[in-house]
């Protein structure tokens, strides 16, 4: 349907695809005895991040993990090196070892499982004559990183029938929808990018701990002023994603504020009476 409207000029849509593609495997869970056990925790996402690349592996309700493995197309790393088996099992055991261990058949599944593709669609005209509309990944797809993709489609329904029910003709209510959801799907798309970066890199850093200990501080002594962005995106649905990214952004510039005065050492009482008087100047 988005082709469709393109090809006629009624849209505009720009697709640009990630560097990196994903290829699934799957963890089995240990059988030895009853029941069957995770070999990992199982109350976790585990991220094993490599600065331009990761995994990840997360718990299935029988036990075993899915896990993700995030490369470059092509360069070393990358899955144009990964060609043949001796290549696959070398390069997991030099950088994912503990993981290679719990997969028997690793190189197996490497071959049988497919190599897909990641991306995100910019597009501008939803809508047409009032008929037609496009929801959800087809009006905004994003790369997974956020978890968030399903969520923003339930909530264009969600959205879409609030317009169908205050606007009561058809027309005017889809015309209102790509107004309505725009800033919303452009920030989130952004954030899930963003998020990439953060989990095959950024956590690898003492500075993000001690950034994210010092959030921790804040969100506990001014709960519902200080939310960390990951916190309002993934457990707040009342936060829209637009105001996520523009508190997340307000609280980042707080941190540096408040890091250069006392540094990420455990609050003492000046620096929370400063946190609260940066948190009233920022209207937060």
């Amino acid at each position: 349907m988005r082709a469709a409207l393109v090809a006629r000029a009624l849209s505009r849509a720009e697709e640009q695809p990630l560097a990196h593609d994903y290829k699934e495997l799957l963890i089995p869970a240990i059988e030895r005895g009853a029941p069957a056990t995770y070999v990992f925790e199982p109350h976790a996402l585990h991220i094993w991040p490599r600065g331009g690349f990761m995994l990840i592996a997360l718990p299935n309700t029988d036990c075993s993990f899915t896990a993700t493995l995030f490369l470059p197309r092509q360069g070393d790393p990358g899955f144009d090196r990964l060609e043949h088996r001796g290549a696959v099992r070398e390069f997991f055991q030099r950088q994912f070892a503990d993981a290679a261990a719990v997969i028997p058949d690793l190189e197996e599944q490497f071959a049988l499982h497919p190599q897909s593709q990641l991306g995100t669609v910019y597009c501008e005209g939803w809508q047409a004559a009032g008929r037609v509309l496009l929801l959800g990944d087809a009006a905004h797809a994003i790369v997974p990183f956020h978890g968030q993709g399903l969520n923003c489609g339930f909530e264009d329904c969600r959205v879409l029938d609030r317009l169908l029910v205050s606007h009561g003709q058809p027309a005017i209510a889809l015309a209102e929808f790509e107004r309505a959801r725009r800033p919303n799907t452009d920030a989130i798309a952004a954030m899930a990018l963003e998020n990439y970066v953060e989990m095959r890199d950024g956590v690898r850093s003492a500075l993000f701990a001690q950034r994210k200990r010092l959030a921790a501080e804040l969100e506990r002594a001014f709960p519902g002023r200080f939310i960390p962005r990951y916190s309002m995106v993934m457990f707040h649905p009342e936060i829209p994603y637009a105001e996520a990214q523009r508190r997340g952004a307000q609280q980042e510039r707080l941190l540096d504020t408040l890091a250069s005065c006392y540094g990420y050492d455990p609050l003492q009482p000046a620096a929370l009476t400063y946190a609260r008087a940066l948190l009233d100047a920022a209207g937060l």
